[in-house]
């Protein structure tokens, strides 16, 4: 069986830790900074961090306009925390000119679960993935607060929304990668 080639946006926050989660699982991982990084990949990585911060990189780094070229294309992505900011139709609480990678119909709240000091690592109930609940962290996390039509709710925390997929893609709020928990990631790679 072939390698899954997966790629983990690596312009800021915890990409070395989803690297090390997906070979873990299996998938031939390689790091995107510049746009000569997305050819030939099946799926995408966009992790945790700041997203404002990540907006910005991606702009200045010139990945903003080949990037959603390739989603449109088919690049099938794995969103978390940041990274589900990101990936979203809409951002609340976001700054004025805060890129959107459009890849969810979800609209999202940055911080809805609180500042840094109300951050928790949880057993999270996820059903698609069984009984056994997923040990996630949730840093400064967003919240979906609301989802289109074609969007599945995989998981939800404190009555908020906080595990979407729509087709393929898959976006959490929360951290999975740092909990040594695959299962999340296996699942977003068996739909490549």
């Amino acid at each position: 069986m072939t390698k899954a080639a997966v790629g983990v946006l690596a312009l800021q926050g915890d990409f070395r830790e989803h690297a090390a989660t997906l070979e873990r699982c299996g998938a031939r991982v390689s790091l995107v900074r510049l746009p000569e990084d997305l050819r030939g990949l099946q799926g995408l990585v966009v992790p945790g961090g700041e997203s404002t911060t990540m907006s910005k990189l991606l702009i200045s780094s010139g990945l903003l306009e080949p990037l959603l070229n390739a989603i449109e294309s088919g690049l099938t992505c794995l969103t978390t925390c940041a990274g589900t900011i990101l990936a979203a139709r809409e951002i609340r609480g976001g700054i004025p000119d805060q890129v959107s990678l459009n890849v969810l119909d979800i609209a999202v709240r940055r911080n809805a679960f609180g500042r840094q000091l109300q951050s928790a690592e949880v057993a999270l109930a996820v059903p698609a993935l069984g009984p056994e609940p997923v040990p996630v962290a949730f840093i400064r996390a967003p919240a979906i607060e609301e989802v289109g039509a074609g969007v599945e709710v995989l998981a939800s925390y404190e009555e908020r929304i906080a595990a979407v997929r729509q087709g393929a893609h898959i976006g959490l709020t929360f951290h999975p990668e740092l909990t040594g928990d695959t299962r999340l990631h296996q699942l977003f790679l068996s739909g490549l």
